[in-house]
């Protein structure tokens, strides 16, 4: 049986190995994007002084709808709790844009654009590189990298088999790597103990990264917790922030008397001394959302409805209510980032991936060495 699950883990990872290795490293250098963005441009996200109270959000999404162009409008405005973190405009478009404005001065510090490095990075983790065909045709990419990881999945569990040691004494020796005894027991040790290591957070990250890949999947993944899926039920990259358009109402008399961010400071008010331990608020016309510092599905927010004429909170939608399909997607994420336990999860699902991009290069070392000691032997023998 071991002989069987060897081959397997042989022939599995010896194609596949460094395409799984691309996959965990670009996964691993966007697990820390936001703070390595943050350090490297903290005039973008963080006001220079922090004063005694903010502007009116109405005069500061103002100021920065005046700089747009006709074709792009503010959707929404998303603030911490963090009284340094500056104000963050979200915009109708292109995706997921958005600009940052100082909410003591007005100063607009500039717009969100994601870095090249982590763009690359981004594209080499769900595509290899590939862009999505306009057209219909078969996204290639994507396809590859779906393929990868379910191999992924065979190779550390066939792994688990073929090196899982039998007795208490022989695992307490497989989970040491030894430097000082040459470079094949080192690259043996980095292979069989990192992985031993490594195996929840890879398979966790696998399992769920797999949802992304194939529909057929994500179906029996959904359904596993309980959660049918709709149609246009996919992932996309929804995130906890709500931006429903802003802009005047058509046909109505309010709309063509104020700005259509009249109340948005009212409502923050009202959500905010109603959640005082809230980490961000958003406000977008008519609806808002609120996301509270606690562990687990990160994209879990209380989400409400309002009316724009008047501010007047009209619907409550608590994220502790929701049935399962109102969480799964944000808890699949979570788990795939490594974000649900804070800070630690986050640094371990960092490390899981380092190891994960190194296991394909140690075992193609001690395959490598394997190949060229037989041939060895063979010569010798002839």
């Amino acid at each position: 049986m071991r002989k069987i699950f060897r081959n397997i883990h042989l022939w599995l990872s010896v194609p596949f190995g460094i395409l799984i290795t691309l996959i965990c490293f670009s996964g691993a250098a966007l697990v820390f994007e936001k703070e390595v963005m943050e350090l490297c441009h903290r005039e973008l996200y963080f006001v220079k002084k922090v004063e005694a109270a903010p502007l009116p959000m109405e005069q500061l999404v103002t100021k920065v709808a005046a700089t747009l162009p006709d074709s792009v409008s503010v959707t929404g405005v998303t603030i911490s709790s963090d009284p340094e973190r500056a104000y963050q405009v979200t915009l109708s478009k292109p995706r997921r844009a958005s600009m940052y404005v100082d909410q003591y001065t007005g100063e607009i510090t500039g717009k969100y654009e994601r870095a090249p490095f982590f763009n690359f990075m981004f594209r080499m983790h769900r595509w290899l590189l590939d862009s999505i065909k306009q057209d219909g045709g078969i996204f290639w990419g994507k396809m590859i990298v779906g393929t990868s990881t379910l191999m992924f999945v065979f190779v550390l569990i066939s792994g688990i088999v073929v090196w899982w040691p039998h007795t208490r004494k022989a695992l307490k020796s497989s989970l040491k790597i030894v430097a000082n005894k040459g470079w094949r027991r080192f690259w043996y040790d980095l292979h069989v103990a990192g992985g031993m290591y490594a195996l929840v957070f890879l398979l966790a990250m696998a399992l769920t990264g797999l949802t992304w890949s194939f529909q057929w999947y994500r179906t029996g993944f959904y359904k596993t917790f309980g959660v049918e899926v709709q149609p246009g039920m996919g992932h996309g990259n929804a995130t906890a922030n709500v931006t429903a358009k802003g802009g005047k109402r058509k046909g109505s008399p309010e709309g063509r008397k104020h700005s259509p961010y009249t109340n948005w400071q009212q409502v923050y008010e009202q959500l905010a001394e109603a959640n005082p331990d809230y980490k961000l608020i958003s406000v977008s016309d008519g609806s808002a959302s609120v996301a509270l510092p606690c562990f687990g599905n990160k994209r879990g927010t209380d989400r409400y409805k309002f009316d724009p004429r008047n501010g007047e909170i009209t619907e409550t939608t608590l994220y502790k209510d929701l049935d399962n399909s109102g969480k799964i997607r944000g808890w699949i994420y979570s788990v795939h980032v490594g974000s649900w336990g804070g800070m630690l999860t986050r640094i371990l699902t960092f490390i899981a991936a380092l190891v994960g991009a190194s296991l394909p290069l140690t075992g193609y070392y001690l395959w490598i060495r394997r190949l060229m000691k037989r041939k060895i032997k063979r010569e010798a023998i002839h």
